[in-house]
């Protein structure tokens, strides 16, 4: 039942963001505004919250690092060798991204914290931190060595020293070994704020979808979905496993693990060469399928 209930929770933010922008109501300009609170305010006031109180050794472990590692280098090279018979380099290289790249800021850890408790969203902070830093550099390398894009490197590498996520876990890692007291007053703000994370996410994603889909358009995308949400969250499973992760650890690393493409995927392939409408599509599709695969995930794990 539980797990219905977030099925049902996530498709009905997901259909007021799709409903609020067919209305106009949701135009760019207000879903930007909106993403941007939950990026910059929601989502940091989350990871800060889930990790400030936590002795760092709960947080961090070598087999959470390594597992989590050893699955992103697996992806990669099945990607790579699935996606190898691409027709153009341009979706090939999309294609291979978006099949490691997830959403683990706006859809895993507000879902983790909502479903899994908050020694499980503790240790999904550290993941998404760990996405962080690994995604951002794989994907701009792999898009620039296929497509021969002439970008600046350095430039979009020096923002991830701005990202709101490692800045906010950073500040509650930083916290835990320091052993300082927050306010309660702050704290009691910060989860209030936090609990806006996964709705203002879904109401964003819902309102950026595409809802023309046909078998034409769904056909291509097909390898990128099995990918991403079906074969990441098994092998995660399965490599965590092997690793003797404990059991809260691996719930959060595999649920994180699962999520759907990410937003910005489409993004650096705006700006470091890709086929862009493929892109999107594969976005949309990842978080249609997510909704069964996440909520699966959740009943198995929670």
């Amino acid at each position: 039942m539980a797990v219905l209930e977030q099925l049902g929770f996530m498709l009905v933010f997901l259909a007021v963001g799709a409903a609020a922008s067919g209305v106009s109501l949701l135009d760019e300009r207000r879903t930007e505004t909106l993403t941007a609170f939950a990026f910059y305010v929601a989502l940091p006031s989350l990871v800060f919250a889930s990790t400030f109180d936590r002795p760092l050794g709960e947080l961090v472990s070598p087999a959470l690092l390594a597992g989590f590692w050893t699955v992103l280098a697996i992806t990669l090279a099945v990607g790579w060798l699935v996606h190898r018979k691409r027709t153009s380099d341009a979706r090939r290289s999309v294609a291979i991204v978006q099949s490691y790249h997830g959403n683990m800021g706006f859809l895993g850890l507000p879902l983790v914290a909502a479903t899994l408790g908050g020694e499980a969203a503790a240790i999904a902070s550290v993941v998404l931190g760990l996405g962080a830093l690994t995604h951002a550099p794989v994907t701009m390398l792999t898009l620039v060595r296929i497509n021969d894009s002439d970008a600046s490197l350095s430039a979009e590498l020096r923002s991830l020293l701005r990202n709101p996520v490692l800045v906010s876990l950073a500040a509650g890692v930083a916290a835990s070994v320091g052993g300082v007291a927050v306010p309660s007053v702050a704290i009691a703000g910060l989860d209030a704020v936090s609990t806006l994370a996964l709705p203002l996410a879904l109401v964003c994603v819902g309102a950026k979808l595409d809802a023309e889909l046909s078998l034409s358009t769904l056909r291509p995308t097909t390898g990128v979905v099995l990918l991403k949400v079906v074969w990441m969250p098994v092998l995660a499973w399965v490599v965590f496993s092997a690793l003797g992760l404990g059991s809260t650890a691996l719930s959060a690393a595999v649920v994180m693990l699962g999520v759907p493409t990410a937003v910005s995927t489409y993004v650096y392939t705006s700006e470091l060469g890709g086929d862009e409408s493929f892109a999107s599509m594969n976005v949309v599709v990842t978080t249609v399928a997510s909704l069964v695969t996440l909520s699966t995930l959740v009943w198995l794990l929670g």
